[in-house]
């Protein structure tokens, strides 16, 4: 195969780190890591497999007891004990020293921890007609401190950049030992399976796809009436009718099909450059599975290769097992395409896992090859493919697959993108929305809008039928004032996404992570299904059920780690190291900010166009009453440049408890690939009130607009456009002081929008602007009866903060 298909691995292990013997051989990767291979032959791997690429690691002590009949190998946190026979429950098991017990959790060969409750949920192939929940395998991570991967079954990568089987009935066995310190399981994975890609910048942007029979007019009519509403989109999704679909009966199904439509798409060339005009990408929608067939226009020239007979018009099959055909699939289908402008393609395989090669996938074929093979000239690879197994995340982006549209899908979409993370796998992409079937309900699909804004990949996607589309202004004024306003906001959030990216590409830290990755050790973290970390900075805890008509607000269960939190949206305060009944009504979804968090990002103006390169004019939110820090990473967000330190870094800094100050340190690194100036509008949320402020750039008193919000407890200084090099630093000169949560005017805000009794509102907010405690207002609410939710969205306000 072309060197474009190979990639670099580096599969041997230190030899220093092996314990081998004439039929098992042991490799200590890390003190948490061990390789356990057993071989009849003697043979042992030391290729690279379609999952594990480097075995290469640090050495690192351990200790070896040998005896004639036995051994064992400890480290600092993994005992192997091996009686030197054929591996078996009896002669080969592993303590564990961890973090959640001293030696006491103990695997044996054969145990089946995919049936243990403790080993926590990985993700799926596909979410293809779920309508709720569905089975998820088990991911790397276990409370019980330790996990399996078994590589044994896997395909080797040949140094041709082919595959190759393994030799039969060998084991190759990885034990995983890392207590619940989760992060770092996944990160010793990455460097094992190789990192996440660093995910071109666009594809942080909004996705429009729609399973419908575009013509080139009626889809350039509909972005011009995104661009008059101020949407904006950054990658344009074809779904299967661009190609011919109505196909003379002796070449079977039109599902598979690779030659344009001409009498929907007259002239693709042109009809793509327009979109790209536009600041559009342009993604194809293709089905592979029927091969090419003789109405191709790339018919013959594969055919020619592959060996056909062109006359007699035979089908050049589908072989995800033959290399010739993936390369002259890829070069003669493919390339065309996006010589003309394909910028890259939706791979929908649904047809099964075999190939003639046992054990080969077609689908990880796909994935492989065409990632590889579409950054051929230089630019960042990027496909929309299914999920593949473990190692699949080295080809993003994952298309989750077609959900019913209900709100038992929405409901279990949060839970199933954070347990992603558990197998390395962090870029889901699902239809926003729902796929099929169901009813149109406008807050199940503003709820969905808004999960879909805080999820890796924003794509809004529907079935074909008339009357199923996710265009903002098909619905309920109101619906489409929110879902426009979440869509502007995805655009405005992607220099803190993209910075996520990078952290996700270097560091091995998913954008969506379990509560429980950074508080392990609580058990109130395992609590929370669908609350997530969302990047560095925010927590997200959608909410996936019907507002209740009672109090007019939906909920969400949520727990806070210790720390105070502010709302992202409205500000408000709240006292961590508790659970929370979040209610909100249909406008937002609690968003929350610790104290210290920094998120910069791009001015609204900005993102009302389809621009999603690194911004004239920034809005940074800072959430005050801790120390924090930000770098904010920006590059050419579509070629290898940065390999090469072709990026810039902006460190932002947060000093509240000493001099209570904010800092832009000056961008360094390639700032040629800033604008030369920047506009900051800084938001200041927690503080309260003060006019003693001063705002220096490069240590000089500098004129600024400053503003104050009370009922988001948020100060608003904006400053003159300034060099991205230059050093900005706001002061508040006596110290910043904490703002306060408009109690009174919330209660107000919220009782007179609810539909109830005029009397019994009158009660309720007597009670709460009463000088009486907080618990005595507590009981009194409790003594006027009150449902369960309107005591919990009253109670709500009380006890966020400070009580």
């Amino acid at each position: 195969m072309q060197d474009l298909y190979k990639i670099q691995t580096s599969p041997i292990c230190n030899p220093k780190s092996i314990i081998q013997g004439e039929n098992y051989r042991f490799c200590v990767l890390t003190p948490h890591m061990i390789r356990m291979e057993y071989s009849e032959s003697g043979e042992f791997e030391d290729k690279a497999s379609q999952t594990v690429l480097n075995r290469e690691f640090e050495l690192y002590p351990f200790q070896v007891i040998e005896k004639e009949d036995s051994l064992e190998i400890l480290t600092d946190y993994v005992h192997v004990i091996y009686d030197k026979k054929p591996f078996s429950s009896y002669g080969l098991c592993v303590h564990s020293r961890s973090n959640v017990t001293n030696w006491g959790n103990v695997w044996h060969y054969g145990d089946d921890l995919s049936q243990r409750k403790e080993m926590l949920g990985g993700t799926a192939r596909t979410l293809d007609e779920a309508d709720g929940a569905i089975p998820l395998e088990s991911g790397l991570m276990s409370t019980a401190g330790y996990s399996i991967y078994d590589d044994s079954h896997s395909l080797l990568l040949t140094e041709d950049g082919w595959l190759e089987p393994r030799k039969k009935g060998n084991i190759d066995l990885y034990y995983l030992g890392y207590g619940k310190d989760y992060l770092l399981c996944l990160k010793e994975f990455y460097q094992l399976c190789g990192m996440t890609p660093l995910l071109p910048r666009f594809a942080l942007g909004n996705w429009w796809s729609r399973y419908y029979e575009y013509t080139e007019d009626s889809y350039k009519e509909l972005m011009e009436r995104f661009r008059e509403e101020g949407i904006p989109l950054s990658v344009a999704v074809i779904d299967m009718d661009w190609h011919l679909v109505n196909i003379e009966e002796k070449y079977g199904s039109g599902w598979t099909g690779y030659t344009w439509n001409k009498e929907l798409f007259p002239n693709p060339e042109r009809f793509m450059d327009w979109l790209h005009n536009r600041g559009m990408k342009v993604t194809l929608n293709v089905h592979p599975a029927e091969g090419v067939r003789a109405f191709e226009d790339g018919y013959e020239a594969i055919a020619k290769e592959m060996g056909v007979n062109i006359e007699k018009e035979e089908k050049v099959n589908f072989d995800g097992a033959d290399p010739k055909f993936i390369e002259a699939y890829l070069k003669h289908i493919h390339h065309p395409n996006e010589d003309m402008g394909v910028d890259f393609w939706w791979i929908d395989w649904q047809q099964g896992l075999s190939t003639k090669i046992e054990g080969l996938d077609p689908l990880w074929v796909l994935n492989h090859y065409h990632y590889l093979d579409n950054g051929r000239k230089g630019k960042r690879p990027l496909i929309l493919s299914r999920y593949a197994g473990v190692g699949s995340h080295r080809y993003p982006i994952g298309f989750s697959g077609d959900t019913v549209i209900s709100w038992e899908s929405l409901d279990f979409q949060p839970y199933f993108t954070a347990n992603a993370s558990n197998v390395g796998y962090g870029w889901w992409s699902h239809d926003i929305g729902g796929h099929m079937n169901g009813k149109k309900d406008d807050e199940l699909e503003t709820r969905w809008f808004q999960f879909g804004v805080f999820s890796p990949i924003m794509r809004l996607h529907s079935s074909k039928n008339e009357f199923n589309s996710k265009e903002p202004w098909r619905f309920h004024p109101v619906s489409h004032q929110i879902m426009s306003r979440y869509l502007r906001l995805r655009h405005q959030l992607i220099p803190y996404l993209y910075a996520m990216n990078y952290l996700s590409h270097k560091e091995g830290l998913p954008l969506v992570q379990p509560m429980y990755y950074q508080n392990p050790n609580d058990w109130n973290a395992y609590q929370v299904p669908n609350e997530y970390y969302f990047g560095t900075e925010l927590i997200v805890v959608p909410i996936t059920t019907p507002i209740i008509k009672e109090v007019g607000e939906g909920k969400a269960c949520g727990w806070l780690p210790k720390g105070i939190y502010f709302d992202f949206f409205e500000g408000t305060i709240y006292e961590g190291n508790r659970k929370f009944t979040f209610y909100r009504d249909l406008e937002n979804i609690p968003v929350l900010a610790k104290a210290g968090a920094i998120v910069p990002m791009a001015e609204l103006e900005e993102a009302k166009s389809n621009h999603t390169g690194n911004p004239a004019n920034l809005d940074i939110r800072v959430f005050v009453g801790a120390d924090g820090r930000f770098e904010l990473y920006e590059d050419d967000g579509e070629t290898f440049g940065y390999k090469e330190k072709e990026f810039a870094t902006t460190l932002m800094e947060l000093d509240w408890k000493e001099n209570c100050t904010f800092t832009i340190h000056g961008a360094k690194g390639c700032t040629s690939l800033l604008p030369a100036e920047r506009k900051y509008t800084l938001r200041f949320t927690g503080i309260k009130d003060t006019n003693d402020i001063q705002v220096c750039l490069n240590g000089y008193p500098v004129e600024h607009t400053k503003t104050y919000e009370f009922d988001k407890n948020t100060l608003t200084i904006i400053l003159p456009a300034c060099k991205v090099e230059s050093e900005v630093k706001v002061e508040f000169k006596q110290g910043g002081i904490l703002a306060e949560n408009p109690i009174e005017d919330r209660t107000f805000s919220l009782l007179d929008k609810m539909q109830i009794e005029f009397n019994l509102k009158a009660d309720i907010y007597h009670i709460v602007t009463s000088k009486e405690s907080v618990a005595y207002k507590l009981g009194d609410l409790q003594a006027l009866g009150l449902s369960p939710d309107l005591l919990g969205v009253i109670s709500e306000i009380l006890l966020a903060y400070g009580h």
